[in-house]
């Protein structure tokens, strides 16, 4: 059975930073795509970043590149998004995926239950 796990949200100030970490199990991590999506209140979820199985391909969404980072540790079966610049439009529930590949509108096979980051003002 798939699990993904993510931690480290929270609730931070505007120009803060934060780590995601999205702990996997139950599937051969070095092996996928995964990627971060997120769903702010009345909106549909969308891409934030993703990222290819070795960790060399990584892809953004224009609202967060230049601030966010993805990244992976295959030896941890964990992948990271570092939030840097936070600001409150991005504020959202941040989820983690495991997908098929890293273009923006890319097919998701599981989803994790998300973790809340609220940015306040």
């Amino acid at each position: 059975q798939v699990q993904l796990v993510e931690s480290g949200g929270g609730l931070v100030q505007d120009g803060s930073s934060l780590r995601l970490s999205c702990a996997a199990s139950g599937l051969t991590f070095s092996g996928n795509n995964m990627g971060w999506f997120r769903q702010a209140p009345g909106k549909e979820r969308e891409f934030v970043a993703a990222i290819g199985w070795s960790g060399t391909t990584t892809n953004y969404a224009d609202s967060v590149k230049g601030r966010f980072t993805i990244s992976r540790d295959n030896a941890k079966n964990t992948v990271y998004l570092q939030m840097n610049r936070l600001n409150p439009e991005d504020t959202a529930v941040y989820y983690c995926a495991r997908t098929s590949s890293t273009i923006a509108n890319t097919h998701v096979y599981y989803w994790g239950q998300g973790t809340q980051v609220t940015v306040s003002s």
